[in-house]
């Protein structure tokens, strides 16, 4: 095939041949092709087409992520280029960048991103240059050449190391933008002072420790930023030889006080995320005063500001909000979240321009009774302390769309009209944790155009079937948390209901919701379902049905059959599958519950991994990725990381060492899924040394980006994990020392907020994979642990988390709880929360050291060095790795995992497996949503495994042994763990094992009842497998031999370039057989794909114990 470029060339009619055409091209070595067509329609229609072509001229060239070393002699074609964008490539200055000088009319370079290592001067020849960006190129100096371009009109110079600036600079006289950010000046240059032009300077991440304000009088810009320097002091001057300065931007330095009042003319001030404890600003042309995340106590702005359009104070420490701010009269957006406010003005809700108005996490007890003239749109109130609302709320604010007054102690509401007509256009209701009761549903029925109602955990017995019928707009519903019983029939006038959640409830009868035809979700988890009755058809947009939890619930075969068209189906096994091979007597050790919730656009950017026998041993793995918006990097995660951990395993004992490798491996394992998306990450490893009589349960914690884990150790959150972002100074300084940009938004390059994180391998050395790591020893005091996705920490506090979930006792309904929390609060991202709950007794943890009790902070950044806050941390800056997940999401039983990592990541190799993670899963967890526990092996079994061990004869297999002492054990624990399945809480879901209550102090306690006598085992040996739904039982009970289904395997990926840097990337990668995950969602493979057939774990092994209830 020949390519022939016609612009700039010439197309002719050959005479002498019928239908001919003749092509040449442009160049100084053109070639000329003759074309003949079969009619005089297709020869005159190529003609017009390629006159058009040859008449254009190129203006605008983009060579962009193109590898290049030399400018291509293709680009030298066509002599009308204004435009050229060569950014990120391999130029360098002695090859080829002077022939740049041969573009007379170009006005637009970039060469960011090029490493050059020295100013191209070449550049400085082009008289006609107005734009050049030589950002990122480690430059040093600038030569006085620079004063040729006398049309230059934006000069970039940001990611350099440039300290000074030539005097010849200021020859410059049209120059308006000068970006020296993140270079190495100590002060404003002196030469900025001949910038007559300059309206914008943007010095951000350089090394200015004082704001000189009598230097900066002499530079004439408008818009100044010195963001993310160290500015401790502020020289003063003047007020009046500072009017030119109208935006200034000082986040994330070091101020304690701030006089913006010297700015006379300021119309825009950040000051975000310094140490500010007392603020003052002129309020003559002020627009937008932003002062978020600093310590303010004192607020000051004289005169009123008039023209005070947006107000951001959130996060300081404010008791009351100053008078001036009910005297605005254009603020349309007033943001006073998260400081100490116990009283409100009484005329704030007078104003006629506030449009939005955030209140939530203050002190507030009531708001003002007097309402006139209020234009709000949307009022969050959520976490504070109220009791009740303005009884004229909502007769007043009759331009409400949302409120959100979640998290208070509200026991009513105000009514919505005085007569039956209302003029309400609410549309979106959050009141969530609270105390209501059903005495206020019927308040609710004036609102008619609501969308969206979410009323869980209050205090609702019923919901009036008549009232329900009313709100005919409904949307979702969320009832989750309640006593309810049932659902009213009248759901049916909600035509457009598209979700449904009313999981922890009481509920006997299955709703008529199958009857609307916008349903898309509903989940019913945590009930006391037993049936369930369905029209023929199901809902064409069904997406999701959650009915885990629910023990008495029982399924014929044409329902079954009915329900696996639905592409997320979740529902418990029967108690007969129940695992037979548990030892008898063997003290649960950890259970755990896990759940999913999609974001916006039904989208599903999380995945969540549990495997309750890792390894096959007394260990447990869980974890959850978040890929914020993309898809592809959390499922491949989930369905690879466990199998990196377990190969690690094989290699080192260190935690550091072993979680360490598992992400770095992860990282090459993510492949082209992990060169431009990327995902955060948080491990939990329970491990038990069986060789160790004496020793303890310790649990390892990993994470990078924003997932994170929290323990509760005697009723208070002990962070596991901690943040990695420039916020922090390490992280800063090593961002800085690879030249990387950090936006206004505090992402690196634009990309991600996270310094830390699995993907974004292009961001490569600033933004890596290398995790914080931390191990601490279980005691008895630990009561259970929480993975959760940046979605849920972003929305629920850990100090709330612990609280919320401490008393529920199921794992299952924990996790569902958080997640409708964070829902509730206003969370519209993508969630997933996996709750592991803790037994560990006391003499597991005999011969440890006690670990550090928890601090009074929750989430934090990441330690200071030294900082002894942290068990064991290990948070240094290093190579990229990549995580492999095995998640409690559904995961199609149609594609294996190794095929999945093939798919997504297209780099995972085809090793042989190194074993490991081998395992059959346990019976009674739920999909996405599943509760399982973990038992541990009976003292006598396990000291006799360490015995054989020992024996240098014959040795016994560990599998084998454990199956003798099983079937030597009897029925006893059999026996028992049905009994306690038939005493579970109505509330709990999942159909795992509960753990046993934690004694509660208290006069007048009923006693627990006994066991029920030894019953015999029917018809299954004693490791007979148990349903997919959920892993094997965790804490020591070892499951039968068994392998999941391998995928085939994929060619060899290219190493990334971090693998030569120092860092252990763990060898060529291998592709571990899957474990049989319960429950894990993916997305749905491409038509005709097949997957290996599953073999049995025994020969005993019946078809209908391995059976899924779940489509892929």
């Amino acid at each position: 095939m020949h390519v022939l470029p016609l612009i700039g060339g010439k197309v002719e009619e050959v005479k002498k041949h019928s239908h001919c055409l003749a092509f040449s091209s442009s160049g100084p070595q053109s070639h000329t092709y003759y074309i003949s067509f079969d009619s005089f329609t297709e020869h005159l229609r190529w003609q017009r087409q390629a006159a058009k072509m040859v008449s254009q001229r190129i203006s605008s060239v983009d060579l962009s992520c193109c590898s290049l070393e030399e400018l291509p002699p293709n680009l030298f074609y066509s002599q009308d280029l204004t435009h050229l964008n060569l950014k990120q490539n391999f130029l360098s200055p002695s090859r080829g960048l002077s022939e740049l000088q041969r573009f007379s009319k170009l006005r637009s370079l970039n060469l960011s991103n090029n490493h050059l290592g020295e100013f191209p001067e070449a550049v400085c020849d082009i008289p006609t240059l107005t734009e050049v960006n030589l950002s990122c190129n480690y430059l040093t100096c600038v030569p006085s050449a620079v004063g040729a371009m006398h049309n230059l009109q934006i000069f970039l110079l940001d990611g350099n190391s440039v300290r000074t600036l030539p005097p010849e600079l200021g020859d410059l006289q049209q120059l308006g933008y000068l970006g020296l950010s993140f270079n190495q000046f100590g002060q404003l240059p002196p030469v900025l002072h001949r910038l007559v032009a300059m309206e914008r300077l943007c010095m951000a991440g350089n090394n200015l420790s004082c704001l000189d304000l009598p230097r900066l009088r002499h530079v004439r810009a408008k818009q100044v930023d010195l963001r993310l320097n160290k500015i401790q002091t502020v020289v003063p001057e003047e007020a009046e030889l500072l009017c030119h300065v109208t935006h200034l931007d000082l986040r994330d330095n070091q101020l304690q006080q701030l006089d913006a009042s010297l700015f006379p003319r300021l119309e825009v001030l950040h000051c975000e995320r310094n140490r500010l404890s007392s603020l003052s600003a002129g309020g003559a042309l002020l627009k937008g005063l932003y002062a978020s995340s600093n310590e303010i106590s004192q607020l000051e702005v004289y005169p009123v500001p008039g023209n005070l359009t947006y107000m951001d104070v959130s996060r300081n420490r404010l008791e009351s909000l100053p008078d001036w701010v009910c005297e605005s009269k254009k603020l349309e957006v007033l943001d006073v979240s998260h400081n100490h406010i116990c009283e409100l003005p009484i005329g704030l809700f007078c104003s006629s321009s506030l449009r939005k108005l955030l209140l939530g996490h203050n002190w507030l007890r009531r708001l003002p009774e007097r309402l006139e003239r209020m234009q709000i749109e949307v009022l969050d109130l959520q976490h504070n302390q109220l009791l009740e609302l303005p009884s004229n709320l909502f007769l007043k604010a009759d331009s409400l769309r949302c409120l959100n007054a979640s998290a208070n102690k509200l026991e009513s509401l105000p009514p919505s009209s005085l007569s039956e007509e209302s003029q309400s256009i609410l549309q979106e209701l959050y009141l969530t944790n609270n105390r209501l009761t059903e005495k206020c549903v019927p308040l609710l029925t004036g609102h008619t155009h609501l969308r969206v109602l979410h009323l869980a955990y209050n205090h609702l017995q019923t919901f009036p079937a008549s009232k329900m019928a009313k709100l005919e707009q409904l949307e979702e519903v969320d009832l989750s948390g309640n006593q309810l019983k049932a659902v009213p029939t009248t759901i049916l006038s909600c035509r457009r209901m598209h979700t449904l959640v009313a999981h922890s409830n009481c509920i006997q009868v299955f709703p008529e919701v199958m009857q609307l035809m916008e349903m898309k979700c509903v989940d019913l988890s945590c009930n006391e379902l037993s049936e369930i009755t369905l029209p023929e058809n199901l809902p064409p947009k069904l997406q999701e049905l959650d009915l885990t939890g629910n023990p008495r619930l029982s399924l014929d075969h044409k329902t079954l059959e009915l329900l696996n068209n639905i592409r997320c189906f979740r529902i418990d096994q029967s108690p007969a599958s129940f695992s037979v091979s548990e030892g008898p007597g063997a003290p649960a050790v950890w259970s755990h519950g896990y759940t999913e919730a999609s974001g916006v656009k039904n989208k599903l950017c999380v995945a969540a991994l549990s495997v309750n026998n890792f390894r096959e041993s007394r260990e447990a793995l869980y974890g959850v990725f978040d890929g914020d918006r993309n898809v592809e990097v959390p499922y491949l995660l989930q369905c690879t990381m466990g199998d990196v951990l377990a190969e690690e395993l094989h290699k080192t004992k260190s935690e550091e060492d072993y979680m360490t490798n598992t992400f770095l491996v992860m990282q090459r394992k993510l492949g082209t899924a992990g060169q431009k998306l990327g995902g955060s990450a948080a491990l939990c490893h329970i491990k038990h040394d069986p060789m160790d009589p004496g020793g303890c349960f310790t649990l390892t914690a990993a994470n990078v980006g924003k997932c994170q884990a929290i323990l509760c150790r005697d009723g208070k959150p002990l962070p596991l994990s901690v943040i990695h972002n420039v916020g922090v100074a390490e992280e800063y300084q090593r961002v800085r020392q690879h030249k990387a940009i950090v936006t206004e938004d505090n992402k690196v390059n634009g990309v991600t907020d996270s310094t830390r994180i699995m993907g974004y391998s292009f961001l490569y050395p600033s933004v890596i994979p290398r995790p914080h790591v931390q191990t601490v020893a279980l005691t008895p005091q630990d009561e259970f642990f929480i993975l959760g996705s940046r979605g849920l920490w972003d929305s629920v506090s850990p100090g709330e988390a612990v609280e919320a979930v401490r008393n529920v006792p199921d794992a299952l309904a924990a996790a569902k709880k958080l997640c409708t929390l964070a829902q509730g609060y206003g969370c519209t991202d993508s969630l997933s929360a996996v709750v592991v709950q803790l037994n560990v007794s006391e003499d597991c943890c005999c011969c440890c050291c006690q670990p550090p009790s928890p601090g009074p902070r929750a989430l934090r950044p990441a330690p200071q060095r030294g900082d002894p806050r942290a068990a064991r941390p290990h948070a240094t800056a290093a190579a990229d790795a990549l995580p492999m997940p095995s998640s409690c999401s559904e995961i199609s039983s149609e594609v294996s995992a190794s095929e999945m990592s093939s798919e997504v990541g297209s780099t995972a190799s085809d090793d042989p497996p190194q074993g490991g993670l081998l395992h059959e899963p346990h019976p009674g967890g739920g999909a996405s949503g599943g509760a399982e526990s973990g038992r541990g092996l009976p003292a006598v079994g396990a000291a006799l495994l360490r015995a054989a061990r020992r024996l240098p004869g014959r040795v016994v297999p560990p599998a084998a042994l454990q199956r003798s002492l099983r079937k030597r054990a009897g029925q006893r624990g059999r026996g028992a763990h049905r009994w306690r399945l038939l005493q579970r809480q109505p509330r709990g879901g999942g159909g795992g094992h509960p753990l046993p209550a934690r004694p509660a102090s208290g006069p007048g306690l009923p006693a627990a009842p006994p066991p029920p006598p030894p019953r015999p085992r029917r018809g299954a040996e004693p490791g007979a497998a148990a349903s997919r739904t959920g892993g094997w039982a965790g804490g020591g009970a070892v499951p039968p031999q068994g392998r999941a289904g391998q995928g085939e395997g994929t060619a060899a990926e290219t190493p990334p370039p971090w693998a030569g840097a120092g860092e252990r990337l763990g060898g060529p990668a291998r592709e571990e057989p899957q474990p049989d995950r319960g429950g894990g969602r993916r997305p749905p493979k491409s038509k005709g794909a097949t997957s290996p057939p599953r073999p049995s774990p025994t020969p005993t092994t019946s078809s209908s114990s391995r059976q899924s209830w779940r489509r892929r």
